[in-house]
C-alpha cells in the first residue's frame, strides 16, 4: 500500500509497457522491433522446460558446486572493485543467500552456454526475430532488494529478458534520454533514482520520458537496442536473457565504440585515479 508521503513524491513521466499473449513475427517487427518500442510477451517462453524445472533447489542439487561471480553495489563505485566482481562463491551458497536474505547481491551476465551448457537444452529459441545468439545466453539471479542501477547494455544488443521466477520492477527509457538521465561520460551508466527522483540535483530528469513495468514470472520483456533500464528485485529472482545484435549500422558502430574505446578508456582512467576520475565524471553529469 502506497503512503500519502510516497504519493506526494515527484515522479518521472513513465508509461505502461504494451502486453500481449502472443504476437506474429511481422506485427512484432512493424510495431516494436523496428521502431524500438518495448513489449511484454506473456507466452513467448511458455513451452520452455526451464519455467517448471529451474527452482532454487534444482540449482543447488544439480549445479551447486559451480563457482559463480557475485556483485554488490561496489560494482559501480569508484575504486579497486569498479566494474569487477565482489567475490566468487559456490552457486549453492549464493542460492541460499538469494532465498533467505534481502540485500543487494546479484549474479548477472552468467553465460550458461559456457558455464553450464546443459541448461541450454531447457530453453527453446523463439523465431520472432533472426540472429538470436546461441553463444551468449545470460542468466541473472538476485536477492530480494537487489537493485541494478540505470544503464544501457554496452554492446547495444536487443534483449529478450524472461523471468523464470520472482517479480521485478523495471524502468525503461530510450537511448536518446541519456542526457536527461545525467549520464556519466565514458560510461553506460546513470546514478539517478528513478523511484524517488531528485529534480533539484538532476534538473534534466524532469524532461525524461520512458516506461515502467512489473515483470511477472514466465513473462518476456523485449528491451530494444540501447534502452536504458533500471531493475528492482521485488522478490528473489532468476531470469534469462536472449540477445541479438542491433540491426542498424548506427547501433553496430555505437556498440563497437562502447566496447573497444569507451569502456577501455574508462577502466584505464579508473586505475590511474579512481576518485579523481569518478568525481570528474560526476561533475560533468551534473552540469545543467
Amino acid at each position: 500500500m502506497i503512503s500519502e508521503s510516497e504519493q506526494s513524491l515527484p515522479a518521472l513521466k513513465l508509461a505502461s509497457v504494451d502486453k500481449v499473449s502472443t504476437i506474429s513475427r511481422k506485427d512484432f517487427s512493424d510495431s516494436y522491433f523496428t521502431p524500438l518500442k518495448p513489449l511484454i510477451i506473456e507466452d513467448l517462453a511458455k513451452s520452455w522446460p526451464a519455467l517448471n524445472k529451474w527452482t532454487p533447489d534444482f540449482f543447488k542439487d544439480q549445479h551447486g558446486n559451480n563457482l559463480v561471480k557475485v556483485y554488490d553495489e561496489g560494482f559501480v563505485t569508484a575504486g579497486d572493485h569498479y566494474m569487477s566482481q565482489a567475490k566468487s562463491i559456490p552457486l549453492s551458497e549464493f542460492i541460499d543467500a538469494v532465498i533467505t536474505t534481502s540485500q543487494d547481491l546479484r549474479m548477472f551476465l552468467y553465460n550458461i552456454k559456457s558455464q553450464i551448457p546443459v541448461l541450454v537444452d531447457d530453453i527453446i529459441f523463439p523465431d520472432i526475430v533472426d540472429g538470436l545468439s546461441k553463444h551468449f545466453i545470460f542468466m541473472f539471479f538476485g536477492c530480494k532488494g537487489s537493485v541494478t542501477q540505470m544503464h544501457f547494455d554496452i554492446d547495444m544488443s536487443h534483449v529478450f529478458h524472461t523471468a523464470i521466477f520472482g517479480r521485478k520492477t523495471i524502468t525503461l527509457l530510450p537511448f536518446e534520454q541519456g542526457n536527461n538521465l545525467h549520464r556519466y561520460p565514458f560510461t553506460c551508466r546513470s546514478y539517478v533514482d528513478v523511484h524517488q527522483p531528485d529534480f533539484k540535483q538532476h534538473p534534466r530528469l524532469k524532461d525524461a520520458q520512458g516506461y515502467q513495468v512489473i515483470l511477472e514470472p514466465g513473462e518476456t520483456l523485449f528491451i530494444p537496442s540501447g534502452y536504458w533500464h533500471h531493475l528492482v528485485y521485488e522478490e528473489a529472482s532468476c531470469a534469462i536473457s536472449l540477445r541479438c545484435p542491433s540491426q542498424t549500422w548506427q547501433g553496430k558502430l555505437q556498440g563497437f565504440y562502447n566496447l573497444l574505446i569507451m569502456q577501455s578508456f574508462d577502466r584505464l582512467m579508473n586505475k590511474l585515479s579512481p576518485k579523481g576520475w569518478f568525481n570528474w565524471k560526476k561533475q560533468q553529469a551534473l552540469k545543467v
